[in-house]
């Protein structure tokens, strides 16, 4: 249980909590937030997360990162930082550990399938879909729909979301309406997601072949650590290299963010998490030097990885398959699991369309990469695309 004690004013502290939306008693042992860890890790979209795909997707190689392995690198990221500026290391791991229980199979290729084919009923946005899993869609308790947790920790989750979304989201999507901020533990995970993915995409991209040392040299954040690196350790090999040059660049991040932010909470003084919620920026970001730093970096990883042409063919194939599987469970939604069935046959005509095409989504977005595959080659009696 987090030490009351060692927590800052201005931290999530248990005992100020907003709450759940079904009420319950408090845990004997444990704190609020870390029961909310607990029952995420506990959870089936947890586990899914083993076989969805981070970039690669997941049968091309036993070594890349999934879904998974990226939530618990952040999760680690998460709670260094947050020990140094004295915040709330149970809500901060709650939060990183779930933020993407909402994430497609097959990437961002399968959230893009999904939200053009989700255009005329709402859209689709995967930090939406992650507070859909929490709230509504696992089925794990007697008494309550989802995982029931507190506020702080939805809060967290729902990290981006459009104004539609906002609207129907309750008390979770006021500060989007309002424009307040969310929790520092909230604002923490958001750039621990940043520096884990983009960090550990040039890592898997460099194992893949997809990039060179000589093009991630045009990036100064990764020149810098490879020059020092090379200089100090000449011996060691290509592997060796790489690891030490993607750690180095980690370490800069994290000691960048947690200076700025300490200086930024300082300047500020907020008293206790409402000063937090009613300031008028982020109290935790990098400096201006490193956001122009990690910008090059994610333009440079746009262009050299995500659009490398194996990527790409991977994204269409997987493109292909999703939106095969959505226009027919649209058409014949029979086909789908006799739960989700029956739900959709439970709406009057009028609602039926559209309570069909978010059950679709929620099912296909629930798939693991394999289980996409699969699914794609019983409906339809042939091999799936390789991807």
């Amino acid at each position: 249980m987090a030490n009351p004690c060692n927590l800052a004013p201005y931290a999530a502290h248990d005992s100020s909590t907003r709450g759940r939306i079904h009420q319950e008693d408090g845990p004997e042992y444990r704190s609020a937030f870390q029961r909310d860890r607990d029952r995420i890790v506990h959870s089936t979209a947890f586990r899914r997360l083993e076989y969805k795909t981070q970039v690669f997707v997941n049968h091309e190689g036993d070594l890349y990162r999934t879904r998974l392995t990226h939530s618990i690198e952040v999760a680690q990221i998460s709670r260094s930082i947050a020990r140094t500026l004295r915040l709330n290391e149970d809500l901060t791991e709650a939060i990183a550990l779930a933020h993407d229980l909402g994430h497609t199979p097959f990437g961002h290729a399968g959230q893009d399938v999904l939200n053009r084919r989700m255009g005329p009923y709402g859209g689709f946005e995967h930090n939406f879909q992650s507070l859909r899993v929490v709230e509504h869609l696992e089925e794990r308790y007697a008494l309550f729909p989802g995982l029931n947790l507190t506020f702080e920790s939805r809060e967290g989750i729902l990290k981006h979301c459009s104004l539609t979304n906002a609207r129907t989201a309750g008390e979770i999507g006021e500060r989007f309406l309002n424009q307040t901020q969310p929790s520092l533990e909230a604002q923490l995970v958001n750039l621990a997601d940043q520096i884990a993915y983009n960090n550990h995409d040039i890592d898997d991209g460099l194992r893949a072949g997809l990039l060179t040392i000589d093009q991630l040299k045009e990036i100064p954040l990764f020149r810098e650590q490879y020059e020092i690196v090379v200089q100090q350790h000449p011996q060691i090999n290509r592997r060796r290299t790489i690891h030490e040059v993607v750690r180095r660049m980690i370490n800069r991040l994290v000691v960048d963010l947690i200076e700025n932010s300490q200086e930024a909470l300082s300047n500020a003084s907020p008293q206790n998490i409402d000063d937090v919620r009613n300031h008028s920026t982020p109290l935790i970001s990098f400096s201006a030097e490193q956001i122009k730093l990690n910008l090059e970096m994610k333009q440079f990883l746009r262009e050299k990885l995500y659009r490398h042409y194996r990527v790409m063919r991977m994204s269409a194939k997987a493109e292909r398959i999703l939106t095969k599987l959505f226009q027919t469970f649209m058409e014949e939604p029979r086909l789908l699991p006799d739960e989700p069935y029956r739900q959709i046959m439970g709406e009057s005509p009028e609602q039926r369309e559209q309570s069909c095409a978010r059950i679709v989504a929620d099912y296909i977005a629930g798939m693991t990469d394999r289980y996409a595959l699969s699914e794609h080659q019983r409906l339809f009696n042939s091999p799936a695309p390789t991807v």
